[in-house]
């Protein structure tokens, strides 16, 4: 009996551990290395656990919390300049939808001094910041830094000064919020230690599928390349060539293999030089830059315009002429400067498809563009290949005529649609709201109703042959398109258009956040004193003890939702997971919403001012007071955390974190509500 409740004990506390634990991801260690006699150079190092990231110094309003440096004043030092840092990793952050630069591994942050007195003295420093990995994001930290200015040292030397641990202080009285709480927590201070450790990274699944996705969108770019009038009719040509060049059918084959993989391997290469001149890290910064993404709008106007026939974008003819006449050596070479020719010849076709491709696996960073175009050559060489082992094939080909130009044409319609998603990033980013989502969705109806018209005949374009007739897979195109388009309509009056997710801009981000179609009366006429709407107008409380009394009040339980302003999965969860049906009627109709921001900065009135007793320093922002709360009560300090309490604050169930999982969730929510109406048999 014994053993069996040491066996329950233990298990229960290791649950308590995997679910709830202390994050401290983040050790700083500070150096000081004189310059001259007077200048001083003041470093401060953060060095991450793997998985773990620090935001920049420059983050836009509406963003994550910066990091912020404060140097104590004495009459011993002058500042010289601002505290500079790293070239870090810049990402077009999609739930932010803004640029948001970031840190991960180790940085160092560093700061010019001038010595006044020329005598040694040390210097106290507050940083401020918030890390976050892929499932948390931490409430704001405020650290206290140290650096030791020695005047006796030579030039160039460095003192490195480790940060002591900070104990954490007696148990004080708290208000009656906090003072529930009766165990002391073993929390300390960050206690750095210098320490080495090879990362060895690995592709998670996220990872994964988003290089499954740039390889399926261009292995179907390459698809449709081959379908335009610059690839298509050197399909039955080139075959031929390899056929009639060669002494038997196997010789044939194997120098149409050679051709396709040359094809691949120049594109790969190409791919390959960009990654190279630019890096990869280089590459994400740029896409995301509002320049870049204003400049790539003008070219997708470009593209779009030449593909419907404006004008043709051809690479110069000496170079064509030089690289054809090389194909005639013969032998290995010789395939390799067919293949040449092919990618020079149809640039006109394939450098609009092959640029758009380029970018978007950029934004990717890593080895997407290498994936991306592996995709595109790989469907661009197959044909070649196999009409070449199988030349019966050819004459299945359809000829070629009117409809290669209308495959082009779809191709700048796309372009045209594509061009203002760039655009709207910049938008974006900038928040000009020049181009909010009902502007986006008006301009992609009025581009997608074109196209359908022109696929149904009622307009021609420069280039098109006669039209006497519609084929049943132009009709069939014509009335996929027309379809889309009358999908997209809804969306003008706040329809959530999942199929394009990502690609409009987000629903608040919009002339009326709620839709132009909005009832009020689906909205409460009065809400409870201090409650308002939060995600999806659920009725939210953001005071724990107004939320408490009115769940009371309601016999209700509670939903204790721990996020922060700047949480990114506490965003992806309310986009994602709350929005669904099922869960949002759970949210609004069966409990109490309590949200408490631990990122909130504003000021605590002076009553309620106490002393932390993890920091041992004085609580001075709301955000601090529930992120207190969270690691007292709780035991963890990442964000989101979800607990359901019954009206007394007693856990119904055990707590949740981030989970995409939508009937996972919904599972914990209904669980704990049915043990609250339980407890009333």
């Amino acid at each position: 009996m014994n053993k069996n409740i040491f066996l329950v004990s233990l298990l229960l506390l290791f649950t308590i551990m995997v679910k709830a634990q202390i994050y401290t991801p983040i050790k700083w260690k500070t150096s000081v290395e004189k310059i001259s006699d007077t200048e001083y150079e003041l470093q401060a190092k953060a060095t991450l656990d793997t998985g773990w990231h620090l935001y920049s110094q420059e983050v836009s309003d509406g963003g994550p919390i910066p990091t912020h440096f404060v140097f104590t004043k004495t009459p011993d030092f002058q500042l010289i300049g601002n505290v500079r840092e790293e070239k870090g990793k810049t990402i077009n952050d999609p739930v932010f939808k803004m640029s948001i630069k970031f840190f991960e591994k180790e940085t160092t942050f560093r700061q010019r001094i001038k010595n006044i007195g020329k005598k040694s003295f040390k210097i106290k420093t507050e940083v401020e910041y918030m890390v976050c990995n892929d499932e948390n994001c931490l409430p704001p930290s405020y650290d206290e830094l140290e650096f030791d200015v020695n005047a006796t040292i030579s030039a160039n030397a460095t003192i490195v000064k480790e940060i002591a641990p900070v104990e954490v202080v007696e148990e004080i009285k708290t208000d009656s919020l906090l003072a529930e709480v009766k165990t002391e927590i073993p929390v300390q201070k960050k206690t750095v230690l210098p320490t080495k450790s090879v990362v060895h990274k690995k592709l998670n699944k996220a990872e994964l599928d988003s290089l499954w996705t740039i390889f399926i969108l261009s292995f179907f770019s390459g698809f449709a390349a081959l379908l335009t009038p610059c690839v298509f009719p050197m399909i039955p040509m080139t075959v031929s060539f390899f056929t009639k060049q060669s002494k038997s059918k196997s010789q044939g084959i194997r120098k149409a293999i050679f051709y396709g993989i040359f094809i691949i391997t120049i594109y790969i290469f190409l791919g390959a030089v960009v990654t190279w001149a630019f890096g990869a890290d280089s590459l994400n910064a740029l896409s995301t830059n509002v320049w870049f993404n204003l400049i790539f709008f003008v070219l997708l106007i470009v593209f779009a315009m030449s593909f419907l026939g404006a004008f043709e974008i051809m690479l110069p003819n000496a170079l064509a002429n030089k690289v054809d006449s090389q194909a005639d050596r013969g032998g290995i070479i010789g395939i390799l400067f067919m293949a040449l020719a092919l990618a020079i010849v149809s640039f006109s076709c394939t450098g609009p498809i092959v640029g758009t491709l380029l970018v978007e696996a950029a934004s990717r960073g890593g080895i997407a563009p290498f994936m991306g175009m592996f995709g595109f050559s790989l469907a661009l060489a197959l044909p070649f290949t196999l009409f070449a082992a199988f030349p019966g094939w050819l004459n299945s080909l359809p000829k070629s005529g009117g409809w290669l130009n209308s495959v082009k044409v779809f191709l700048g319609f796309l372009e045209l649609a594509l061009a203002f998603k760039f655009l709207s990033n910049a938008d974006l980013v900038l928040q000009l709201h020049c181009l909010e989502r009902e502007t986006f969705l008006a301009i992609w109806i009025a581009i997608f109703a074109v196209l359908s018209l022109y696929l149904l005949g009622k307009i021609q374009l420069p280039h098109d042959s006669p039209l006497s007739h519609i084929s049943v897979g132009r009709l069939s195109l014509g009335i996929v398109v027309l379809s889309f388009t009358i999908y997209l309509i809804p969306g003008i009056w706040g329809a959530p258009l999942k199929l394009i997710s990502g690609f409009p801009p987000p629903l608040n981000y919009s002339e009326i956040p709620n839709g132009l179609g909005t009832n009020s009366d689906e909205l409460p006429s009065k809400l409870p004193a201090g409650a308002e709407f939060g995600p999806h107008n659920i009725i939210a409380f953001t005071d724990y003890d107004l939320g408490m009394a009115y769940a009371k009040k309601m016999q209700k339980p509670v939903m204790i939702d721990f996020t922060g302003h700047a949480c990114v999965n506490c965003r992806k969860m309310e986009d994602n997971v709350w929005s669904d049906k099922k869960v949002l009627k759970v949210l609004k109709d069966d409990l109490v919403l309590i949200s408490l921001y631990v990122d909130d900065k504003r000021e605590l009135p002076q009553n309620e001012q106490v002393v932390s007793k993890l920091t041992g320093r004085k609580i001075k922002y709301i955000g601090q007071k529930w992120s207190e709360f969270q690691t007292i009560k709780y035991k963890t300090n990442a964000q989101p955390f979800y607990v359901l309490v019954n009206n007394e604050g007693e856990a119904l169930n055990e707590t949740s974190a981030y989970n995409p999982d939508i009937d996972d969730y919904l599972n914990w929510l209904q669980s704990g509500i049915c043990n609250f109406k339980n407890s009333f048999n």
